[in-house]
């Protein structure tokens, strides 16, 4: 792998709780996996979710829009009441193909590898590519049944840094092939928090656990890593603490950015 980035001014990124995240990249704002309903129970395919703490924000708040990153629109905790809601005021939102189709004409379905160009405000583009997740532990073709379609995205632009968003990613071997194209990233933002139910796949993860995240960390060459989707839902089995001691044991702990959450 080659070496880490060269040091740069890295952006702000804000994080509101489970996978929601807002972050300004070539004159774009994106938002990740919107999520601002209060805590209560989400019923899903199976079982049900339950948030527990409010997000750290709200819509009203942020501002104009321009990119909704959506790693998946079928499970409460990527996409809940009012997450849907905003998506009629955002010009683009990205998902999986499954999405594009189910969520009007302002969504936009990427195939692994497949890519959009922005427009950036002041001249140039940036490039968009959906990258593979898996929702779950095994091969895509048993895991998309249960757990349904994910993508992670990749961002790019010339005199821009590489960002990675993971999406609701559990497989380190989908990393790697992401690494293979685009290590290393300057800003990953890694979903973790080892989400399990035991009525899906036995109880094992179906997201990164922290451990799995500090080597997503390392396979990526990643120079900062923000955690998202590790708090506010009862599913989410690993938090703030187990994270530090993932990448403090992986010699990491100098990549993590809490996006104002630490």
């Amino acid at each position: 792998m080659s070496a880490l980035p060269a040091t740069t001014t890295p952006f702000p990124v804000r994080v509101f709780g489970g996978p929601t995240a807002l972050f300004e990249y070539g004159g774009l704002r994106f938002l990740t996996d919107p999520t601002f309903d209060g805590p209560g129970d989400f019923p899903a395919p199976a079982v049900v979710l339950t948030k527990t703490a409010p997000s750290a924000g709200t819509p009203a708040e942020l501002g104009p829009i321009d990119v909704v990153l959506l790693s998946h629109d079928e499970h409460a905790d990527n996409l809940d009441t009012s997450g849907r809601a905003l998506l009629a005021d955002v010009p683009l939102t990205l998902t999986t193909p499954g999405g594009g189709q189910r969520l009007g004409d302002k969504a936009t379905g990427l195939a692994d590898w497949q890519s959009v160009e922005l427009d950036r405000p002041d001249g140039g583009t940036v490039t968009v590519t959906g990258v593979p997740a898996i929702h779950g532990p095994g091969p895509r073709e048993e895991v998309e049944p249960i757990a349904g379609q994910v993508v992670g995205f990749v961002l790019t632009g010339e005199g821009l840094p590489t960002v990675y968003v993971s999406g609701d990613n559990a497989s380190l071997d989908a990393v790697k092939e992401i690494a293979e194209r685009f290590a290393p990233v300057d800003t990953a933002i890694l979903f973790a928090g080892a989400p399990r139910f035991a009525e899906v796949f036995d109880g094992k993860v179906i997201v990164l656990d922290s451990a799995m995240a500090a080597e997503a960390t390392r396979i990526l060459g990643a120079r900062r890593v923000v955690p998202v989707h590790y708090d506010s839902w009862a599913h989410f089995t690993e938090g703030h603490d187990e994270l530090e001691a993932a990448f403090t044991a992986a010699g990491l702990a100098d990549r993590l950015d809490w996006g104002g959450r630490d």
